[in-house]
């Protein structure tokens, strides 16, 4: 990088003000009930986006799952036995 723009974002690191580092529940509160309620939170939002995820993998592999089984059906049901 350009020794303008290394400067410039250090100014701009330099030069913010304090508050928009960290909220008041993680600055320096690593044990906090607060802190700890929050990454709960998160934890079960993670748990609640990755099931709807997953259920929609699920149902996606179970298509394609479907579509092949009656594609095969199809298939074996129109060759004609040999005489």
């Amino acid at each position: 990088m350009k020794l303008s723009v290394k400067i410039l974002l250090l100014a701009a690191a330099l030069l913010a003000p304090l508050p928009t580092f960290a909220c008041a529940t993680c600055y320096g509160a690593v044990d906090s009930p607060m802190a700890d309620g929050m990454n709960w939170g998160i934890f079960t939002l993670m748990g609640v986006i990755g099931t709807v995820l997953a259920s929609f993998a699920a149902f996606f592999i179970y298509i394609i799952r479907k579509s092949a089984a009656m594609a095969a059906a199809a298939e074996k049901s129109t060759q004609s036995p040999q005489v």
